[in-house]
C-alpha cells in the first residue's frame, strides 16, 4: 500500500511537469504571435506610407505648373505696383518737399481754436 501513494505522487509530478510544458509552449506561442503582429503592422505601415508618398508626389507634380504660374503672376503684379508707386513718388516728391518746407519755415502764430479769449482780468475766468 505504500507503493500506491508514491505512485500517485509520481503521477501528479508528471502531470505538473506536462502542465508546465504546455504553459511554456503557450507563452512562446503568444510571444511569437506578438512579434509576428508587430512585424505585420510595421510592414503595413510602410506600405501605406509608400502609397501616400506616391499620391503626394503625383499631386505635387500635377500642381507644380500651377504654382509656377501663380508665382509668375504675383511677380508681375508686384512689379506693376512698384512701378506705379515709383511714378507717384517721382511725380509728387517736389510738391511734398515744398509743402513741408512751407510748414516749417512760414510759421503764422495763432491762438488755438479751443482757447477762449478773455476780455477782462482774472475775475472773469
Amino acid at each position: 500500500m505504500a507503493a500506491h501513494p508514491s505512485q500517485g505522487i509520481q503521477t501528479l509530478l508528471e502531470a505538473e511537469k506536462e502542465a508546465a510544458k504546455i504553459v511554456q509552449q503557450a507563452r512562446q506561442y503568444r510571444a511569437q504571435r506578438l512579434k509576428d503582429a508587430r512585424t505585420e503592422a510595421t510592414r503595413e505601415i510602410e506600405e501605406y506610407r509608400q502609397v501616400k508618398d506616391a499620391e503626394f508626389k503625383a499631386f505635387e507634380a500635377s500642381h507644380a505648373g500651377n504654382i509656377s504660374n501663380v508665382q509668375a503672376a504675383i511677380d508681375r503684379e508686384t512689379e506693376v505696383k512698384l512701378q506705379s508707386i515709383t511714378s507717384a513718388f517721382v511725380a509728387n516728391k517736389d510738391r511734398v518737399v515744398h509743402k513741408l518746407l512751407d510748414r516749417v519755415v512760414l510759421v503764422k502764430p495763432e491762438l488755438h481754436r479751443n482757447l477762449k479769449k478773455t476780455t477782462g482780468g482774472p475775475e472773469e475766468q
